[in-house]
């Protein structure tokens, strides 16, 4: 064997002296006694162990294994109320928070306190109602396109809650308290509230044979013309029937309380046949002249606001492509801190990304950043996503669409239905718009403050919508979209399968205490062999 020989020697007889004792060291040696040193303290801590395993009792595995279970319980409890009250895992929370910045890491503190406070901030000075429908600004002709869609699928597009609610609207817009004083509108309010379609169109006919009544033609327009064009034709001689009335009604509605409500009768009547006559033209292809109309509309009644015909505007212009006058409608209409619908606040996103979504590259943008264009059009996105977050998914073609319903709730399924059918084109339109969709809308929920209580940009979402949306679509062949909800986070889901598993333990320990105490000494003992032969 090579042998070393210590530095330090002074003399011969401290040389000989020193190699006895330590200044030349084998290295056989040295391996053998740790070998030997690591077979006592092995022994010595086998022996100890062994001895205390056997002095333990039944009882002791008993009480380890229920004590055990009973703190895991009361963690993943904790957890649990910390996750549905802030939205976050307290673990998780304490590691990044005080744990990271001690390792040397970064504490990337969220603004989910600001934005909460912000969201409870909106909830307070918003008094509106959660669930209220809203007639569809765009809805379709029931004739002319509900009725093909049963003729040619034999589904029913419309349920009896969305019809008994546009049965509800025609009393309420096209009826009045005098119109037993007119033959003709004495049949048509009990034609209004007939539930057999073939019963409403027979009244509707039998009226027009007394006079020209402008809501009888409106009721055959709407459901028993087939094309759009009959619809149109039927629409033009409503038109001039409610011109009359609405002049002879404007005569006399200051002589009291009853020609006044025939005034208003006669208004809604008008403002409805030329808001659809508009459609009309927008569905045959001359959108231009449809965009006349409802600007023409807009300007003669500017007070019917409740009408929504802007949103019938901007899907004009989009058609058009008209992007200037589309920010220029937007700029009245829009409103950050309570915006009138999806169509608001997607056309708003649309219009952002159009100006830099022809070049962006989700791998460029996470090299160099966002732009200040990028930045605000994913934020516009963002906005969009938070007031309805059913939109990308239809609009992505990730679900398939149906024909949308004459009633829709703002932030539902149903109006996201509505707005992707009529815009879904606009965005294709758009180059790469859909692909900057795809990159960020789901980003909208790690910024959302948790649960759904609390809002970020807007008043707390609604947690009915699902509910109210069930009853407007039709739920036989569409499956209604629901909230998406926060995944747990992976420290609840650990404490789950810990509390489960030591449970197991105490039911198992408590069942058969003598056979789970031999189970541990045997797990402890091929722990400490296992150990023993890893240092030789």
């Amino acid at each position: 064997p090579e042998w070393s020989v210590h530095p330090v020697s002074a003399g011969k007889g401290s040389v000989i002296s020193r190699y006895k004792c330590f200044c030349l060291v084998s290295p056989f040696r040295c391996k053998r006694d740790l070998l030997v040193l690591t077979d006592v303290l092995s022994l010595c801590v086998s022996s100890t162990v062994s001895m205390f395993l056997n002095t333990l009792t039944p009882k002791f595995y008993v009480a380890l294994t229920g004590t055990s279970s009973l703190i895991s319980g009361l963690i993943l409890i904790f957890e649990w109320w910390y996750f549905r009250k802030y939205g976050t895992s307290f673990i998780e929370q304490v590691s990044v928070s005080h744990l990271r910045p001690l390792l040397g890491g970064v504490d990337s503190s969220s603004p989910s306190n600001s934005n909460t406070s912000n969201g409870e901030a909106d909830s307070n000075r918003q008094s509106v109602s959660e669930c209220k429908v809203w007639r569809n600004p765009l809805n379709l002709f029931r004739g002319a396109e509900y009725n093909r869609y049963t003729w040619v699928t034999g589904r029913e597009p419309l349920t009896y809650y969305d019809m008994n609610l546009s049965a509800q609207d025609h009393q309420t817009f096209f009826t009045c308290d005098s119109d037993h004083l007119r033959p003709a509108d004495a049949i048509m309010q009990k034609a209004w509230r007939e539930r057999n379609p073939q019963a409403r169109i027979s009244a509707a006919h039998e009226a027009l044979e007394l006079e020209d009544c402008a809501t009888a033609y409106i009721l055959l327009a709407e459901e028993e013309a087939t094309t759009i064009m009959e619809a149109e034709r039927l629409f033009k001689q409503a038109l001039k029937a409610g011109e009359t009335c609405y002049r002879r009604s404007q005569q006399l509605q200051h002589h009291g309380t009853q020609y006044e409500a025939q005034h208003r009768r006669d208004t809604n009547v008008l403002v409805y046949i030329k808001r659809r006559l508009a459609m009309c033209s927008r569905k045959l292809g001359r959108t231009r002249e449809a965009v006349k109309m409802m600007r023409d509309l807009m300007k003669e009644f500017p007070l019917l606001s409740m009408f929504n015909i802007h949103e019938n505007l901007l899907e004009s212009l989009l058609e058009l492509q008209n992007y200037a006058d589309v920010q220029a409608v937007l700029a009245k209409y829009d409103d950050i801190s309570l915006p009138k619908s999806a169509t608001i606040c997607y056309t708003a996103a649309l219009l952002k990304a159009r100006a830099v979504s022809d070049k962006f590259s989700p791998e460029a943008a996470s090299r160099r950043g966002l732009s200040t264009a990028e930045m605000n059009a994913v934020e516009a996105i963002h906005r969009a996503v938070e007031f309805n977050p059913h939109v990308p998914k239809y609009l992505l073609e990730m679900k398939s669409l149906i024909l949308p319903p004459e009633h829709i709730l703002k932030r539902g399924d149903s109006e996201a239905i509505a707005y992707a059918f009529f815009h879904l084109q606009h965005w294709k339109r758009v180059e790469g718009a859909l692909n900057l969709l795809h990159c960020t809308w789901e980003g909208t929920f790690r910024m959302i403050p948790y649960p759904l209580e609390k809002g970020h940009l807007f008043y707390p979402y609604p947690i009915c919508t699902e509910t109210a949306d069930r009853e407007l679509l039709p739920t036989v062949f569409h499956e209604v979209s629901v909230y998406p909800k926060k995944e747990l986070p992976f420290f609840i889901l650990f404490t789950a399968g810990l509390c489960s598993f030591t449970a197991m333990l105490a039911l198992l320990t408590h069942q058969f205490p003598e056979l789970m105490g031999v189970f541990a000494k045997a797990v402890s003992l091929y722990r400490h062999t296992h150990t023993h032969t890893f240092l030789c």
